[in-house]
């Protein structure tokens, strides 16, 4: 069957390749239908191959074992086929399908051809060499062009040229996602290079008159002058699997040209120089038959079918079981019937009473009793006693407690202490200066440092109330400082 489908092929490239070589002889609407037909009909061989390809693994499992190799997906290019060869053929114009300013209205199709090398560096990914040649030709209908530094009246123009280019090819989509290879790839890519070309005009359409070159030779005696200048290559295409090394490549590039000289008359500013090329053609992937090609590689078919792999599927079976028996030894550590926060295997003293303090090894911690004596000042030598109750003074604005304070609240926190049902009132008070709303603050602020004192003392701060009356109720005259130094106090109420 795929023997019959080759020679079908063969003939039927024959054909095409006889009517682009005959390209000059047919006028510009055969032309395009003949292209056009042409691209069709073999859009449909190479479907139809790729069907016939796939349609042989039909009967198999959605995995065909034809289609199985020893490459693994993260086994790295090694393992794969990467260098391939193409041949193309197709149809040069002056113009892209993007749109634009022409200098000439009138496209005339001609012949192009190629060849490339390419460099497979993933399986959406690749490196292509191209050297392309071919002529580019269009006039001006039924008008003139008039070359607006020559001044000269011209119809028609004839550039041959030659192209080297670097491109990037990305595999952006596929048709068959079942598949380890697939059969169906479109593409889109993108370069640089460089591009030589000779541009003529010419005074008729029929090209027999020439009126000048680029570089001024006028007449129909000249050596072809080529112009060198950078070009940008960007196309897209489908490519058709017909075998695993072998396949059919259909395409169309944009050529965007650095420069206003390939139509050879200056007019038409900005007149922006570019050029198409539509082919069809062969690429051959070189390398040993044990090796699939990595451009036709389906990464997750792959990854889809290791995963179904029967030593792969025990491994994880096993593994499961090993992981199982593993969580079991760790819910078995981690078992606290206590709730101390000891696990059982390592709680020595276990069913300890809910709430109790315990240390790593899971006993009670027996705290030592603290006598609160010890934290009360004693009298330094020399110092009198002072009277519990008394006042307690303090410096201009300030909260902060005087040292020689200390005494007194000392007495007042042992007779608290010595009597556990009495309570207290700290009074705070200021002295007149600043506003009342700062005196209140503050007043506020040293009844809370006197308790403060008190409850680190040991005194229970619910015995402890506090109130702020800031500098009314003075007990001295606030007109002397002697009167406004008393009147900054805490008093004692006890009740």
């Amino acid at each position: 069957m795929f023997g019959i489908e080759f020679k079908h092929n063969y003939y039927f490239w024959k054909k095409i390749t006889i009517k682009l070589f005959n390209l000059k002889t047919m006028n510009y609407s055969t032309l395009k239908k003949t292209v056009a037909l042409s691209l069709v009909s073999l859009l449909a061989v190479g479907i139809a191959n790729a069907q016939t390809d796939t349609s042989k693994k039909a009967a198999k499992p959605a995995m065909a074992t034809s289609d199985t190799t020893t490459a693994k997906v993260f086994g790295g290019r090694g393992q794969y086929n990467t260098w391939s060869v193409g041949v193309n053929v197709g149809v040069t114009a002056p113009s892209v399908a993007t749109g634009g300013v022409n200098v000439f209205n009138h496209n005339q199709p001609d012949l192009g051809y190629g060849i490339s090398v390419r460099d497979q560096l993933a399986h959406s990914f690749g490196l292509q060499i191209d050297l392309h040649g071919g002529t580019l030709k269009g006039n001006s209908g039924s008008g003139t062009v008039i070359d607006s530094e020559t001044g000269l009246s011209t119809a028609s123009f004839s550039t041959p040229y030659l192209q080297a280019t670097l491109s990037g090819i990305v595999n952006v989509a596929t048709i068959d996602y079942i598949r380890r290879k697939n059969a169906v790839n479109f593409y889109i890519s993108a370069g640089a290079g460089l591009l030589w070309y000779a541009p003529k005009v010419y005074s008729d359409n029929a090209q027999t008159n020439l009126v000048i070159d680029y570089k001024g030779h006028a007449g129909t005696n000249h050596t072809d002058t080529y112009v060198k200048e950078l070009v940008l290559p960007i196309g897209a295409g489908v490519k058709f699997r017909l075998s695993d090394p072998l396949s059919l490549n259909i395409g169309y590039n944009e050529n965007l040209v650095d420069g206003f000289n390939v139509a050879g008359a200056h007019a038409k500013y900005p007149a922006e120089n570019k050029f198409s090329y539509a082919y069809a053609g062969l690429e051959y992937t070189f390398g040993p038959k044990s090796k699939p090609s990595l451009e036709w590689v389906n990464p997750v078919a792959m990854m889809y079918d290791e995963l179904y792999d029967a030593a792969l599927r025990q491994e994880v079976e096993a593994l499961k079981g090993r992981v199982g028996n593993v969580e079991n030894a760790i819910n078995d550590l981690k078992k606290d019937s206590d709730g101390d926060g000891v696990a059982d295997q390592f709680d020595k003293c276990p069913n300890t009473p809910a709430g109790t303090v315990v240390d790593g090894s899971g006993c009670p911690i027996n705290f030592p009793k603290i006598d609160t004596s010890l934290f009360v000042r004693k009298p330094l030598p020399g110092e009198v006693s002072a009277k519990a109750f008394s006042n307690i003074q303090f410096e201009f604005d300030s909260s902060v407690l005087r040292t020689s304070s200390y005494p007194a609240l000392d007495a007042t926190s042992a007779d608290l202490r010595a009597n556990a049902s009495k309570k207290i009132e700290l009074d705070g008070y200021a002295s007149s200066e600043g506003t009342a709303a700062h005196n209140l603050r503050l007043s506020r602020d040293r009844a809370n440092s006197v308790k403060t004192y008190l409850v680190n003392s040991g005194v229970d701060a619910k015995r402890v109330k506090v109130k702020a009356y800031g500098e009314t109720n003075p007990i001295a005259d606030n007109s002397t400082e002697e009167g406004r130094v008393l009147n900054r106090r805490v008093e004692f109420k006890q009740k």
